[in-house]
């Protein structure tokens, strides 16, 4: 048995000295910290705050650098040069997505837009996404669904003035953003459902924080029975049933010819499921697909915004010179109105200014979905072998001091008279991506937030609770995919005299 057990033992260690003395002997790669045998540097890494420690290495090592992971390798990108370098100049290469266990299960392995690989499967999803989901037009046609939640928020928020009651800022836009989305893509809301708001709400809770876990397999793939002793895919393969059953529910009442007809607007799940019927794509749309996307527009859209949400309102709450500016210039633009519409805003330059600036310093995403190289080539001088996983610090090269001047500081002004925008073009500024893999729903989370910061500053006032300062506000982060502030956001809303 001994001479077997060697021989085995051998069999493992040989073709891992061969991978590692591979990877050490490639000239030209960047520099990186160093890591033990085996596992890499994935025990230096902390998952609540990889964009910080991601920040420190550059440091080190420069704007461009290495990390092994188990048996992968990995670079990070930290400066706005080398992030155009990579996702404009070799988009075409870092096209492609790592395949990582917990979210090709959650995405119906990759049936959709985020976490799909590059593929012409996914070029179609993609067009479909661009041109039936999130045109201008569409994001138009649902303009009256962000005001009416916008609104129903506004008339609760005015109940608090009457009681003078203190406003959980943080609660309230996480559920009107889900609200927002829930009614755009599936035609109701889950907010005034009791035990099934409950329910809804936690089982988002444990998607996103799935989402953000290190599985042990997806870079060691022989110790994938450490991630079975954390119970990660006991809690994996119970939030996709509970997701997928969710999901298919939706499905199922909008394929019934007798459901009772709750609004006349047509909503994503009707669209996907009529794109299905017609059959006129290259491949056959399938359920997987249509439950795919839902799921990109449940946890994307619905996180990103209201968090970035809350980062506006406490980074204006922190900084009263732009909450006087910002409230003046769409007090003016709405006169006496009781509510600024869509079209009342588009004119309103600092309040645009705020936004971006909060998307600058308060990026909900600090790090973009990973990519994956699809061939060998050259960045910043220096050789990235094919599948090698590529990491964006947008977070860094946000607050970088060599872009920005003063980059800590909440300075809207900064893009006024700028043509600096966040569609991709400036990689400076790129919260929403850039190049093949930029996020689809862009246009649909910026009309949202516009719509929710304007009628937050027109319709009040806001202060502190008694006894806070502004210095006592947090920015803390929780950890996960999207940065939320850790603790809620507590304001008291006055009626403007």
């Amino acid at each position: 048995m001994l001479p077997l057990l060697f021989l085995f033992v051998l069999c493992l260690i040989i073709p891992l000295l061969m991978f590692f003395h591979k990877h050490r002997t490639i000239k030209h790669y960047p520099p990186g910290p160093k890591g033990l045998p085996i596992i890499g540097n994935l025990h230096q890494l902390d998952i609540s705050n990889l964009y910080l420690q991601f920040s420190q290495f550059s440091k080190i090592y420069g704007p461009l650098f290495s990390l092994q992971l188990g048996l992968r390798p990995a670079i990070v990108v930290c400066s706005a040069e080398i992030a155009k370098e990579v996702l404009k100049n070799n988009d075409h290469v870092f096209s492609n997505r790592p395949k990582l266990y917990g979210q090709q299960k959650l995405s119906y392995n990759g049936s959709e837009i985020v976490f799909s690989p590059y593929s012409d499967i996914w070029r179609e999803i993609r067009k479909i996404s661009v041109v039936h989901l999130f045109s201008s037009k569409r994001v138009s046609y649902y303009s009256s669904i962000r005001k009416f939640e916008v609104k129903k928020m506004i008339k609760r928020i005015s109940g608090h003035v009457d009681s003078s009651s203190v406003t959980n800022l943080s609660e309230l836009l996480i559920s009107l953003s889900s609200t927002i989305i829930c009614r755009i893509a599936f035609g109701r809301s889950y907010e005034d459902e009791g035990t099934e708001r409950s329910r809804f709400h936690g089982m988002l809770h444990e998607f996103q924080a799935l989402l953000a876990e290190i599985f042990v397999s997806d870079y060691i793939p022989f110790m994938s029975w450490i991630d079975k002793l954390r119970g990660l895919h006991g809690r994996l393969d119970r939030n996709f049933k509970e997701f997928d059953e969710f999901y298919q529910e939706i499905i199922d009442e909008h394929l019934d010819p007798n459901r009772e007809q709750i609004t006349d607007e047509e909503v994503i799940v009707d669209i996907l499921l009529q794109l299905k019927k017609k059959r006129s794509f290259s491949f056959d749309i399938t359920f997987d697909h249509i439950k795919g996307v839902l799921m990109n527009m449940l946890v994307a859209a619905t996180d990103t915004t209201s968090a970035t949400s809350v980062w506006a309102m406490t980074a204006l709450i922190k900084n009263p010179r732009v909450m006087r500016k910002v409230q003046e210039e769409i007090r003016n633009l709405g006169g006496k109105k009781d509510f600024l519409d869509e079209d009342d805003i588009q004119n309103s330059l600092y309040l645009k200014a705020v936004i971006k600036e909060t998307l600058r310093l308060y990026l909900p995403a600090p790090l973009l979905v990973p990519r994956e190289s699809r061939e060998t080539c050259i960045i910043n001088g220096y050789n990235i072998p094919a599948q090698t996983i590529l990491y964006v610090n947008v977070w860094a090269i946000q607050r970088d001091p060599n872009t920005w001047k003063n980059p800590e500081e909440f300075y809207p002004e900064r893009f006024i008279e700028s043509s600096i925008n966040f569609i991709g073009h400036d990689f400076e500024l790129i919260p929403f991506g850039a190049g093949r893999r930029i996020c689809p729903g862009m246009s649909m989370a910026v009309a949202s937030l516009e719509l929710i910061l304007a009628n937050l500053l027109y319709s009040f006032d806001w202060k502190l609770p008694q006894g806070l300062e502004k210095e006592d506000i947090d920015t803390e982060m929780l950890p996960g995919i999207t940065q939320h502030k850790k603790n809620p956001l507590y304001l008291v809303p006055n009626i403007p005299i």
